[in-house]
């Protein structure tokens, strides 16, 4: 399994954006599949945004437009570029991976949208 921690969460004002780095214990060059999911208070848990191994991606219809997620194979790094914030998107992001047998998740990073 992988180890993998969040950062850059903090507080930002609705139509701000932040950055969220997932940085990975090993190497993700063989990881097919890497995500990002949210929990806001009192909700399930969602997917926000995944990406493949062959840089293909996929978003949320609430995120579309306004989130980016990427992968750098190199620096075994993911984040996502989340532009436009708005309240709703107040929750823990977690970072996830699957590498065909073993599922991995960070412990997440609390993001904060005020109005």
């Amino acid at each position: 399994q992988v180890q993998l921690v969040e950062s850059g969460g903090g507080l930002a004002q609705a139509g701000g954006s932040l950055r969220l780095s997932c940085a990975a214990s090993r190497s993700i060059s063989s990881i097919n599949v890497m995500a990002w999911h949210r929990q806001a208070p009192g909700k399930q848990r969602e997917l926000v945004a995944t990406i493949s191994s062959g840089g293909t991606t996929n978003y949320a219809d609430s995120v579309k437009g306004r989130f980016t997620i990427s992968r750098d194979n190199a620096k075994n790094m993911m984040y996502l570029q989340m532009d436009s914030l708005k309240p709703e998107d107040t929750a823990v992001y977690y970072c996830y991976t699957f590498d065909g047998l073993f599922s991995s998740w960070g412990r997440g990073t609390q993001v904060t949208v005020s109005s």
